[in-house]
C-alpha cells in the first residue's frame, strides 16, 4: 500500500511529499536550503528524538502564531510555508548571535576554521557584531585522548553527537548533564571520555558542526619525524581511503586516487609508501586458517567449539565488545586488523631485512578511522615499549596535509606502491566497505574448504548497505550462514542475539562505522548521504575488479612471507606476531 501523499506551499512553490514528512524534507526535496545546526540525517532519515533545540531552521507557517522549527514540524495537506521572511531571517540571526556569545572567539587557531558550521552561518546572516557579549563563558571540561578531542568550550549544544552515539551506535558514551548555565555534553558523571565506554568510532566527530569534538592531529608530529634524518619513515595506506580522498580536491565521489595518492605521499617526504591492502591479504591467511580450524572442529562433533566465529578489524567495534559485551569475548577472531599486521611485520621482518634499527623506523598509517589513532597506542601492540605502528593520520589529515605543502593534487601523476608490501590483490581492496572482509574471506576460504577453483569471485550476496545483511553460502553441501552488520546498533541486535542462545550464524562480520570504513570517523565529511557511501563502495569494487589477482591467499608476497619467516597460517610466529587477546572493560 503506497503512502498517502499531503500536498503544501513552500516559498509559492507547490510540492507533493508522503505523509510524516518535515518541513525541512519538503523543502530539501525542492531545492530550498533552509540553514540547520542540530540537524543530522543518516540512515536516510532523520535520527529519533531529534531535539530541534538550535531553533536555527524556523520558519513561517501561515496560520500559525509562532515560528516553527523545519526540522521537527510535519507538513500537512494545504500547510502555506514562507522560508525567508522578515520576520524569519531576524529570528534566525538572533539565535545565532545568542550562540556566538557563549563560544570562544578563538577561529583562527580553531580545529574546524574553514569547515565550521557555525563560522558559515555567521557568514551567512552577516553577524559583524557580538550584541550579547560581555558576559561569563560557560565553565566546561577539556580533553585529548589518543583519537578525539574533546573542548566543551566551543559546543552548541545542538546534541548531534548525542544522538549519534546513543541512537545509531547504541554506545551511550554521551549525554547532556547538568542543569542551567552549567548543563554539557558529557559521560554519565562527567568522566572523562577515557574512563567511559566511548569506543573512538568517531561518529561524533564526524557530525559536530563545530569545533567542540574534533580528532587529535598528528600531522605536526609526522612533519617532524619527516625532517629528521636519523629516522626511516613509511607509510601504510588503507583501501577507504583512496576511495575518498580525492572528494577533498574537488573530484566526485567514487573518484578512485591510489596513484595520485601515493605520488602525493612521496612529494611529503616518506622514505617508503605502502599499501594496507597487503596486511588486508595477510589478515584473511590468518582469520580464514581461524574460521576453517573453527568449522573443521564444530563438524567433527567438537562441542566446545565457540560459533560465531566474529571478524576482528575494526578496532572500535572490538572495543565496543570489550565493553559492552566481556562474556563473549571468546567468540571473535583472534587476528589483528591489517594496521596492526602490517606494524608488527614491518618492524619485524621488513626491518630485518632492509637493515634497519626498529628504534629508526617510523611508521605511520592513513586511515579512514579516528579509532585506529587509539589502537596505536594499546599496550599489547608495543614491543619493550615501542609501538607497532607509531600513530596514525586520518584522511581528513591527509588532506590538509597535501594542501599545506602545496602540492597540486589534481595535476600529479599515478605511481605505484613499493614492494614487497604494496602489492595486494582485489580482496584487500574491498576491505573498505561494509560486506568486504566477508568476501575477501569466502574467496579464500571456499577454495582451501572445497579444494575446488571458484569461477565467480564476487559474492554479490553480501554486498549492499542495509544494516543487518544475511547469506547462506554452499560449501561442497555444508551450508554456510554469515552474517553481516555495519554501524554498532546494528551490531548490538546481533550480539543480544547470540547473548539470549539465538544464533543462525557460523561467521559475522561487523563493522562499527555506517557504511563501513568508507563511512568512518575520519573520511571526508558525507553527512549521512548514501550516495556518497554507494560511490565510494563501488569505487572499491572497480579496483577489485581491475586486480590481475583477487584472492588473497594468490598474493605471491604473502607466499613468500610464509615461506621466509611466518613459517604457517595460526603457527607459533604467525601467534605471536598477527594475533591478540582481547579484555573485560565493562564500566559498573
Amino acid at each position: 500500500m503506497e503512502d498517502k501523499q499531503i500536498t503544501l506551499q513552500i516559498d509559492g512553490h507547490f510540492i507533493t511529499v508522503p505523509e510524516g514528512s518535515t518541513i525541512l524534507e519538503a523543502a530539501t526535496k525542492i531545492g530550498i536550503n533552509i540553514p540547520t545546526l542540530c540537524h543530522i540525517d543518516l540512515k536516510g532519515t532523520c535520527i529519533k528524538n531529534n531535539p530541534a533545540s538550535c531553533r536555527i531552521c524556523v520558519v513561517e507557517v501561515i496560520g500559525r502564531r509562532n515560528l516553527a522549527p523545519a526540522c521537527a514540524t510535519r507538513c500537512t495537506e494545504g500547510m502555506v510555508v514562507k522560508t525567508s521572511t522578515l520576520r524569519v531571517m531576524n529570528a534566525r540571526k538572533v539565535v545565532a548571535e545568542l550562540i556566538l556569545s557563549d563560544h570562544p572567539n578563538d577561529c583562527l587557531t580553531c580545529p574546524k576554521c574553514g569547515n565550521c558550521e557555525l563560522q558559515t552561518l555567521a557568514l551567512r546572516f552577516n553577524i559583524r557584531e557580538m550584541p550579547f557579549n560581555g558576559g561569563e563563558l560557560s565553565p566546561r571540561k577539556r580533553e585529548i585522548t589518543a583519537s578525539i578531542v574533546r573542548n566543551m568550550d566551543k559546543c552548541i549544544f545542538c546534541r548531534r553527537c548525542e544522538s549519534v552515539c546513543n541512537d545509531v551506535q547504541t554506545v551511550g558514551a554521551l549525554s547532556a548533564i547538568r542543569r542551567g548555565f552549567n548543563t554539557t555534553i558529557a559521560p554519565a558523571f562527567d568522566r572523562m571520555m577515557t574512563e567511559s565506554e566511548c569506543t573512538y568510532c568517531g561518529q561524533c566527530v564526524a557530525v559536530c558542526p563545530v569545533g567542540a569534538l574534533t580528532e587529535r592531529d598528528y600531522t605536526n608530529r609526522l612533519l617532524d619525524d619527516l625532517a629528521n634524518p636519523d629516522k626511516v619513515v613509511i607509510v601504510q595506506t588503507a583501501p577507504a581511503v583512496r576511495a575518498a580522498l580525492g572528494e577533498e580536491f574537488g573530484f566526485p565521489p567514487g573518484t578512485v586516487v591510489t596513484g595520485k595518492m601515493v605520488y602525493a605521499l612521496r612529494e611529503l617526504g616518506f622514505d617508503y609508501v605502502f599499501d594496507t591492502d597487503f596486511a588486508a591479504d595477510l589478515t584473511i591467511m590468518e582469520e580464514g586458517s581461524e574460521i576453517l580450524n573453527r568449522l573443521t572442529c564444530y563438524l567433527n562433533g567438537d562441542k566446545s567449539v565457540r560459533l560465531p566465529i566474529l571478524t576482528s578489524c575494526c578496532p572500535a567495534w572490538v572495543n565496543f565488545f570489550e565493553h559492552h559485551f566481556p562474556d563473549l569475548l571468546d567468540i571473535p577472531s583472534t587476528a589483528r586488523s591489517p594496521q596492526q599486521m602490517f606494524g608488527s611485520i614491518a618492524k619485524s621482518y621488513w626491518a630485518k631485512k632492509m637493515g634497519i634499527p626498529k628504534e629508526k623506523l617510523v611508521v605511520v598509517s592513513i586511515m579512514p578511522c579516528l579509532a585506529k589513532k587509539y589502537e596505536c597506542a594499546r599496550d599489547e601492540f608495543k614491543v619493550n615499549g615501542i609501538p607497532d605502528v607509531d600513530y596514525s593520520i586520518s584522511t581528513r589529515e591527509l588532506a590538509r596535509l597535501i594542501k599545506r605543502a602545496n602540492i597540486g593534487f589534481p595535476l600529479v601523476l599515478d605511481s605505484p606502491f613499493d614492494n614487497p608490501m604494496g602489492e595486494s590483490t582485489g580482496a584487500g581492496v574491498i576491505f573498505g566497505t561494509t560486506g568486504g572482509v566477508m568476501e575477501a574471506a569466502l574467496r579464500s576460504v571456499y577454495e582451501i574448504y572445497t579444494g575446488e577453483s571458484l569461477k565467480n569471485v564476487n559474492f554479490e550476496q553480501v554486498r549492499g548497505l542495509s544494516g543487518v545483511r544475511r547469506a547462506t553460502i554452499n560449501l561442497n553441501g555444508f551450508e554456510l550462514k554469515i552474517g553481516i552488520a555495519h554501524g554498532l546498533g546494528n551490531a548490538r541486535h546481533l550480539l543480544e542475539d547470540i547473548r539470549n542462545g539465538h544464533n543462525e550464524y557460523h561467521v559475522i562480520e561487523i563493522m562499527a562505522c555506517p557504511g563501513g570504513c568508507i563511512g568512518g570517523g575520519g573520511q571526508p565529511l558525507h553527512h549521512g548521504n548514501s550516495e556518497v557511501l554507494y560511490a565510494r563502495a563501488n569505487a572499491l569494487y572497480r579496483e577489485d575488479a581491475n586486480k590481475p589477482l583477487r584472492k588473497s591467499h594468490e598474493n605471491p608476497y604473502i607466499k613468500t612471507l610464509y615461506e621466509e619467516y611466518l613459517g604457517k597460517p595460526l603457527g607459533e610466529k604467525s601467534e605471536t606476531l598477527l594475533h591478540t587477546h582481547y579484555f573485560n572493560k565493562s564500566i559498573d
